[in-house]
């Protein structure tokens, strides 16, 4: 998806297409880049057109649904799709298990820092679903690390207006 689409959804839809978007992005569907959407939302707010609170608040509750969709998803099928996997690629085996140990280690730490990571923030849902990690914890932590990555690149782009993309040399 490119930034005109975007920028055209953005316009046409507002807060609706800004929570259907991150909450896509937040499920690790391809196609939707965090570093576009959340800077062009802050860009909206910047100009206007939704408020910065409203549009924290909206790529929160967006960014926390899909999250919990995915911890769901670990905790209801997340043991079986391993094994599968596992038998799929034996070499995986070693990696996966230190990343679900690192995950009940740290557990709300590991959850939070997860979320800060990129590839990692969107992903790091499955393992805390598949260890069963308590889901108030869960959601906590989550809540906290979604809040700070979204305000870190809707306020780029609040701030710094479409100079943001050069800045992150994503266009």
């Amino acid at each position: 998806m490119d930034l005109a689409v975007l920028i055209d959804y953005f316009s046409r839809y507002g807060a609706i297409a800004i929570f259907v978007i991150v909450f896509l992005e937040y499920l690790n569907l391809p196609g939707f880049p965090a570093g576009i959407i959340m800077p062009l939302s802050g860009i909206m707010a910047a100009k206007g057109n939704i408020g910065f609170f409203r549009v924290m608040m909206i790529t929160v509750a967006a960014g926390l649904l899909g999250s919990l969709l995915l911890y769901g998803l670990g905790r209801k099928g997340g043991a079986l799709f391993l094994k599968a996997y596992i038998r799929r690629f034996p070499k995986q085996k070693n990696a996966l298990e230190k990343n679900l140990e690192w995950i009940r280690r740290k557990g709300c730490i590991g959850v939070f820092l997860g979320k800060l990571l990129p590839m990692i923030r969107t992903i790091v849902s499955i393992p805390a679903g598949v260890i069963k990690m308590d889901l108030w914890k869960y959601t906590v932590s989550s809540t906290c690390g979604i809040f700070l990555w979204n305000l870190v690149f809707v306020g780029a782009g609040y701030v710094l207006g479409d100079k943001v993309f050069e800045i992150l040399h994503m266009l």
